[in-house]
């Protein structure tokens, strides 16, 4: 077994539904950031990449037939590079860097492309098939965009509540009350901005091109916590999660490069950062936001160290009040947790935010010098999923210091 290594991360801004990049096929964001990460590595000939594997939640559209084969041919990357499409719906993209580290670590490759990908405006409304031919009655098109559709009459109702209502339970289940969750969120915007204008993302973020976004399009750096207590619940009519203190449905892509030790010979570059450990966990389908908690737990264990390393945390806010409840039951400082603004600003276009959160950690740590970090994402239905990154980057190769809010 050989250690696998983060040797660079890339993504597009992330889009509003129905905002700057709904116009963009899925396919052909997947296409500009698998090419934009080969062509970010000096060194490599792109018919070295052993294999490109994008995470993808939807499957239903334009991204449909293996879009990750798709990106290698709409990127003119060679005929002969294969691809590999997986789905763990908002932990896709973390499960295709998994993927690709296990492909690292047993001989099978040394240069993987891993990423995701995700057009929610895009998402197509589907219509099931009659169960008879020439039914007399009416048919319903159902949306792709988001959360359950054609639901299985077997499933346990609470199994099939939407992403909103769970969240509700969830908080009400840890305690989490509206006023934190909009105060969460106003970091979140806070962060996010500041870290644009200190150039955290310039190395980043990639703009798709023709296209005019240049940076994450939901970032509202002008909110308050008023104007985020004026907003009415989403989905109950007494309840707490809002528009505001929620992540916005959203389009994007993502991409890692994932290597061998004998990578950085192949690329042209140094790595970023191990990968340490990793863990995916599962339970009780409605309280999905709290399954990162235990996932992290083990990962962070299977790496051979304990919270108290842990210099740097990215986790994907999929709702303020579901980040709470994880950070509550690490009993972790706030300061380490996204502190260059996360999904609730940044948006979270479902398949690409595991690169996401991976890539801003490779990064963060790099800033900081802090050596260890952890990346996060809950899953619909009931799953987590968690990656520890060691840092290997600059002098000292990140020493044992913990990094800063800043950082």
């Amino acid at each position: 077994m050989t250690d696998a290594y983060v040797y660079d991360a890339v993504r597009t801004p992330f889009g509003r539904y129905g905002g700057a990049l709904a116009g963009v096929r899925p396919d052909d964001l997947a296409a500009f950031v698998v090419g934009e990460q080969v062509r970010r590595a000096p060194g490599l000939d792109p018919a070295a990449v052993d294999d490109v594997i994008l995470g993808n939640a939807n499957g239903a559209g334009e991204e449909n037939r293996d879009v990750a084969r798709m990106a290698v041919l709409l990127a003119g990357l060679p005929l002969s590079v294969p691809g590999a499409t997986v789905n763990r719906l908002c932990g896709s993209s973390l499960e295709a860097v998994v993927q690709a580290a296990r492909a690292v670590e047993t001989g099978d490759a040394d240069v993987v492309v891993s990423g995701g990908v995700e057009s929610m405006s895009r998402a197509p409304w589907v219509l099931p098939k009659p169960g008879r031919p020439f039914p007399a009655g009416d048919a319903a098109l159902v949306s792709t965009t988001l959360g359950w559709r054609l639901v299985n009459p077997r499933m346990e109702p609470d199994w099939t509540v939407s992403l909103g209502e769970a969240t509700e339970r969830l908080r009400e289940k840890h305690g989490v009350s509206r006023e934190r969750q909009d105060a969460f969120a106003l970091r979140s915007h806070t962060l996010a901005a500041r870290a644009w204008e200190a150039g955290r993302y310039d190395d980043l973020v990639a703009p798709v091109p023709g296209t005019d976004l240049r940076r994450d399009e939901a970032i509202r750096p002008d909110t308050s916590l008023g104007k985020l207590a004026a907003l009415a619940p989403s989905f109950r009519d007494d309840g707490t999660v809002t528009a505001g203190n929620a992540s916005p449905l959203s389009d994007g892509a993502s991409a890692a490069l994932i290597g061998s030790a004998r990578a950085a010979g192949l690329t042209g570059l140094d790595p970023l950062a191990r990968i340490a450990g990793r863990a995916t966990v599962a339970g009780e389908p409605q309280y999905f936001g709290a399954a990162p908690v235990e996932a992290v737990n083990r990962a962070i264990e299977r790496s051979g160290i304990t919270w108290d390393d842990v210099g740097a945390v990215e986790l994907n806010e999929a709702f303020a009040a579901q980040a709470l409840a994880c950070t509550d039951a690490w009993e972790v400082d706030v300061d380490l947790v996204n502190a260059w603004g996360g999904a609730v600003a940044l948006g979270h276009p479902l398949g690409a935010s595991g690169t996401r959160v991976l890539g801003t950690l490779a990064r963060r740590l790099q800033a900081s010098g802090a050596r260890w970090g952890v990346a996060a994402l809950c899953i619909g239905v009931g799953q987590g999923t968690a990656v520890v990154l060691e840092n290997v980057s600059g002098p000292g190769n990140g020493g044992r210091q913990h990094g800063t809010g800043d950082a």
